[in-house]
């Protein structure tokens, strides 16, 4: 057993916390001794103990001269907790293996240097690219303060997300919409455009089995107010509802969809529509560290055009639709030469029963 196995276990564990730390990192923790794992942990919850204070307080024996496994650099300033190097050092750990250094700008190598100095052998990069990933949403917030923007989409074959009148229950299968409730489950919160809601009614919730979940906050793109205030977004758990307009929205609309118990945000407006720009300013500033954009091709092309998508999703149904007039996920005016298209990198290609999942990043 290498340094790689023990690493794996600690990216699962980092994992187990998904939806729960945001804008907190998912971290998970191992730590051996004599080639056995004598304690485990994870940051379990925003606020709450780091990845390594719950290794070493779940420990079953001492941990002196044991080596600690952890997706991510220890912090070594005060936040919601104490610097975890601090207890590292005092515990008497000799070896510290780390995947990935804290884009933290506060935290970044200061850990490492801190346990270095204090006699540790530290070690970093081991499954690093790994680590990376799980968490792309943190390394994209921490260092932007913008939300990190993933556009999903599920269709046909033939590329559309309903039939011409409208009727898009369900164009993919379970398999792929339980995956599209994971990544939920996975952001701080979730958008669309005022067109679904009308259209659709949506809960815009989480529903997964045998799993504990988390909503994320609903974000409604309605530049004018003509959300229906029998909504869904509206009166069922509104609080966590915002609907963004401009100030072409009447007054007595904003005050009846504050009557309902939803925020309403008003942005400023570029080109009579909410100013995207803005808008993920401002959801950075209140720790809104990542969004699922979910519909509809209006909103998502916007998107695309104000260079705010950070990765897609899309799930391709082996099914055929047609028609000139049924919607397809990115619409808008569209883009006028093939030299300026958004071109994916790192894709990854997944069967989800019948359906593919396609996964890629613009940056």
């Amino acid at each position: 057993m290498n340094d790689e196995f023990f690493m794996k276990i600690a990216l699962g564990l980092a994992e187990e916390a998904m939806g729960f730390t945001n804008p907190n990192p998912l971290v998970g923790a191992v730590i051996v001794k004599d080639g056995r794992i004598i304690g485990k942990g994870y940051h379990e919850k925003y606020g709450e103990n780091h990845a390594e204070i719950n290794a070493l307080n779940y420990a079953v024996e001492n941990v002196e001269d044991a080596t600690m496994y952890v997706t991510l650099e220890p912090c070594s300033h005060f936040g919601k907790t104490p610097p975890c190097v601090d207890r590292i050092i005092k515990s008497g750990i000799k070896r510290v293996i780390i995947a990935m250094e804290d884009p933290n700008p506060i935290v970044s190598g200061n850990g490492i240097r801190i346990l270095r100095e204090n006699g540790l052998e530290v070690k970093v990069g081991v499954l690093k690219e790994e680590a990376e990933r799980l968490n792309e949403i943190y390394i994209k917030y921490i260092v932007t303060k913008i939300p990190f923007t993933i556009m999903k989409a599920g269709m046909s074959l033939d590329g559309k997300i309903a039939t011409y009148t409208g009727d898009s229950r369900w164009v993919t299968g379970e398999k792929a919409r339980k995956y599209g409730h994971l990544l939920r489950q996975k952001v701080s919160a979730i958008l669309v455009g005022v067109n679904t809601v009308i259209m659709d009614d949506p809960m815009l919730n989480t529903r997964l089995d045998n799993m504990q979940c988390v909503d994320p906050i609903r974000i409604i793109l309605d530049s004018s107010g003509r959300i229906p205030i029998t909504s869904k977004v509206l009166n069922i758990n509104p609080s966590s509802t915002i609907v963004v307009v401009t100030k072409f929205t009447l007054e007595d609309k904003v005050k009846a969809i504050r009557e309902k118990g939803a925020e309403v945000l008003v942005s400023s407006a570029k080109n009579g529509r909410v100013d995207l720009q803005f808008l993920m300013e401002e959801l950075g500033k209140r720790e809104i560290d990542s969004l699922l954009i979910e519909g509809g091709g209006e909103v998502s092309f916007s998107f695309f055009k104000e260079d705010l998508v950070d990765k897609v999703v899309f799930f391709i149904a082996p099914k055929i639709i047609g028609g000139r007039d049924a919607k397809t996920p990115v619409e808008g005016e569209g883009i006028a030469h093939i030299k300026d298209v958004v071109d994916l990198k790192d894709m990854e290609i997944t069967k989800l029963g019948k359906d593919i999942m396609i996964e890629g990043y613009v940056r």
